[in-house]
C-alpha cells in the first residue's frame, strides 16, 4: 500500500493530520511508511497534481470524496468541508473508509 502525505511548510494543519494518519494505521495494525511529500513551489504542485496541504492519497487516491480535480496546483492550505464544519484536518472516518475499500479490494 502506497500511503503519501502531501504539504508544505508553512501549512498550519500537516502535523495534526500526520498524527491522525499513524493513529488510524496504528490502531488499524497497519505498519506502513508514510511517505511525506514537501510540496514548495508550482513546478511539484503541478507534478503532484497537489490539491493543497495537508493531502493524504492511499495508492493515488485522495482520501476526501468529494474531491474533484481544480487543475490548480498552487502551494496553498486545504480546506475541507466536514462533520465539524469547515477544517484544514480531514475526516478521521475518510482515511478508514478508503483504507476498508482498498483492502476489501485486495
Amino acid at each position: 500500500m502506497n500511503i503519501e502525505l502531501l504539504w508544505f511548510e508553512d501549512c498550519p494543519n500537516h502535523q495534526a493530520t500526520l498524527a491522525l494518519l499513524r493513529d488510524v494505521l496504528r490502531e488499524r495494525g497497519l505498519d506502513e511508511t508514510v511517505e511525506r511529500i514537501e510540496v514548495p513551489d508550482l513546478a511539484t504542485g503541478e507534478r503532484t497534481r497537489f490539491p493543497g496541504s495537508p493531502t493524504i492519497l492511499i495508492d493515488g487516491v485522495d482520501i476526501d470524496p468529494t474531491y474533484e480535480d481544480t487543475g490548480d496546483y498552487t502551494p496553498c492550505c486545504r480546506v475541507y468541508a466536514t462533520d465539524r464544519g469547515l477544517t484544514g484536518v480531514p475526516e478521521r472516518r475518510w482515511i478508514e473508509d478508503t483504507l476498508d475499500r482498498l483492502l476489501g479490494a485486495a
